[in-house]
């Protein structure tokens, strides 16, 4: 089957946070939501549902948790999901906020590796702990961890957990295996709970394997839990659903607990038959999605290597989230999204947003009609041409 990704409907006065936030002159490419519509196989499991017109307390049953273990076997090679290791709820920032509470108590430390996604921050102070930041390092237009400094931090007493994002938001890495391997056991050495946050892993570059961490070996992965949902790689964020999946029995009863706690433990009946459409009928649309993807993010580069090769970004590896590198036109990213909005119309995220690595750079959103990405690669090279310090 082919699928359309040149058209999509329009998005203004939808009350769309992407399109509505700004004036509606304003093209937007900045937060994580693609513009596409969702998979054909998802559209009509929600009208099966919708036709139905009771929407009750939902029950998960047993087909949700058999396409969770299918979808990762055979998709990701990651073996032997049962029920009794999955926690649905609302959606992956509930989910790791869940785990921080179960793991860390008030005061204790959690390490982050920014620059990171802007949400690990107030999940770590909303539950009473400190960031204990481990920033990633560029080398030769890549980023890696700083394993050095991260047994560092994870030796501190007061550090009690880890956030890890993989595939990483915003700087689009992919972690390796033994990167991940790594991670795991310098966190068990010094007895500090891995969260991995895995929203992106269906979106990597054709080619490039994602590894769960769950696929480590068994003492690794039995001090961690993945945070992971079908809602980024199909486009459905707003119907929010989502899962924390732990092979330990008591990492599973502990971040229930929290769960139920934070009182985010019933998920949306759509959500149900979303994931399920998704899992079960929806790969072909998605190894599309990810082909056009890449073309797009083949363009963006292309074009600035050409028309403005000052600015500069690491390959992407997964998500579709490209990390600008604009340091050599202004310092303050919040100044230059301020100005590209405002002069060039269109909306990207200040790197500030993601902490404070994350300075001078941008990040780029690329999932939408190829027509909508030249139209925003004008004004954004227009926009960044005409900056003044």
């Amino acid at each position: 089957m082919t699928y359309n990704f040149d058209t999509c409907p329009s998005r203004l006065n939808t009350e769309s946070v992407k399109w509505d936030r700004y004036a509606p002159d304003v093209l937007p490419l900045w937060v994580a939501d693609m513009d596409f519509q969702a998979a054909p196989a998802i559209l009509a499991a929600l009208q099966r549902r919708l036709d139905h017109g009771v929407f009750g307390y939902e029950l998960v049953p047993q087909d949700y948790y058999d396409a969770i273990a299918s979808w990762f076997s055979r998709r990701h090679g990651w073996e032997g999901i049962t029920r009794e290791m999955v926690i649905p709820t609302t959606g992956v920032i509930p989910a790791y906020s869940a785990a921080i509470k179960a793991y860390t108590r008030p005061g204790d430390r959690v390490i982050v590796q920014t620059p990171c996604y802007n949400a690990f921050f107030p999940a770590v102070r909303n539950n009473g702990c400190r960031e204990a930041v481990n920033p990633l390092v560029c080398r030769d237009g890549r980023f890696e961890m700083d394993f050095e400094a991260l047994e560092e931090l994870a030796a501190d007493e007061r550090t009690t957990a880890m956030l890890l994002c993989n595939p990483h938001n915003p700087v689009g890495r992919v972690w390796t295996r033994e990167e991940l391997q790594r991670v795991g056991e310098i966190c068990l050495r010094h007895g500090v709970f891995v969260i991995s946050d895995e929203i992106h892993c269906e979106l990597t570059r054709p080619g490039t394997g994602y590894v769960p961490f769950a696929t480590l070996p068994s003492e690794l992965v039995r001090n961690s839990c993945t945070c992971c949902s079908p809602t980024k790689p199909f486009n459905i964020a707003g119907i929010q659903i989502a899962n924390i999946i732990a092979r330990d029995p008591d990492v599973v009863r502990r971040i229930d607990r929290a769960i139920n706690d934070n009182e985010c433990c019933d998920v949306n009946v759509f959500g149900v038959a979303a994931l399920k459409a998704a899992y079960n009928e929806s790969e072909g649309w998605l190894d599309a999605l990810r082909d056009y993807l890449w073309e797009n993010e083949r363009l963006v580069r292309e074009t600035f290597v050409r028309e403005l090769p000052s600015v500069t970004m690491p390959a992407l590896e997964g998500t579709y989230l490209m990390w600008l590198d604009c340091r050599s036109i202004c310092p303050s990213s919040e100044r230059l999204a301020d100005h590209l909005r405002d002069n060039a119309k269109v909306a990207l995220c200040p790197g500030s947003w993601y902490g404070e690595a994350g300075e001078g750079f941008l990040r780029l959103n690329i999932a939408c009609p190829r027509s909508t990405l030249l139209a925003a690669l004008s004004r954004l090279l227009s926009g960044l041409r005409s900056f003044r310090p």
